[in-house]
């Protein structure tokens, strides 16, 4: 198992590899404690404080990341609330997965709110995910809410199916739990990465509204396999 200085290390590398940190690595701190990781500093966009936490979920030993990242935007990337809004409207408008007609924005000092009400929570995630590259965007709230058009239905065989399929969810590792359309996912699994795996295959039944993920990292099972 790596300690926590070979994770902070490996953090680091991670965050000056991606392309899209490289000019703002040195602003961004890691720090370790037991496997948690903590960022720190301050970016100049809020899709580079994304993509730094992504970075160091994407490194294997990585139990927790804690994101204190600030976006501090500089004069030329400043926009009024109301070029953003019209930047988000268009953004919604040209992407296939969003319905712009069922959300609803809010934009208040650079910080975006999402609500309104979708069918599946990949249309939810969407929408978020075609907004937040946009300049001036300081952060997202999304509060978009899901109403599926199917019934719950045999949802736990599904997922379970669903994980005896994919190439990097180890099924024997991780539990399902269903009450009505809600999922708990609970067990241990070897990475951030795997965990994150695992609470897509869970959203993609027809019918959950909610999945609670209870799935613990545990970078030891990579040494037991």
């Amino acid at each position: 198992m790596k300690t926590d200085y070979e994770l902070q290390k490996d953090v680091m590398e991670e965050i000056k590899w991606d392309p899209s940190l490289r000019t703002v690595a040195s602003e961004i701190g890691v720090s370790v404690k037991d496997g948690v990781v903590t960022l720190s500093g301050r970016v100049d966009q809020y899709s580079k404080k994304l993509a730094a936490e992504q970075a160091a979920q994407r490194v294997a030993g990585v139990r927790v990341v804690a994101e204190d990242i600030v976006v501090k935007l500089p004069g030329t990337l400043l926009r009024t609330d109301t070029e953003i809004a019209q930047a988000v409207s268009n953004a919604l408008k040209w992407h296939a997965s969003v319905n712009e007609d069922v959300i609803e924005v809010k934009v208040e000092d650079g910080w975006i709110y999402l609500d309104g009400t979708v069918e599946w929570e990949y249309q939810k995630r969407a929408a978020e995910i075609a907004i937040r590259d946009l300049i001036g965007v300081k952060g997202v709230l999304n509060r978009i809410h899901i109403k599926p058009s199917l019934d719950a239905h045999d949802i736990k065989s599904k997922i379970a199916a669903t994980f005896h399929r994919s190439a990097t969810i180890d099924s024997g590792n991780v539990k399902v739990d269903v009450n009505g359309s809600r999922v708990i996912l609970k067990g241990k699994v070897r990475s951030w990465a795997e965990r994150q795996e695992a609470e897509k295959a869970a959203w993609a039944a027809p019918g959950v509204v909610m999945v609670d993920n209870k799935i613990e990292v545990n970078p030891a099972i990579l040494e037991l396999a």
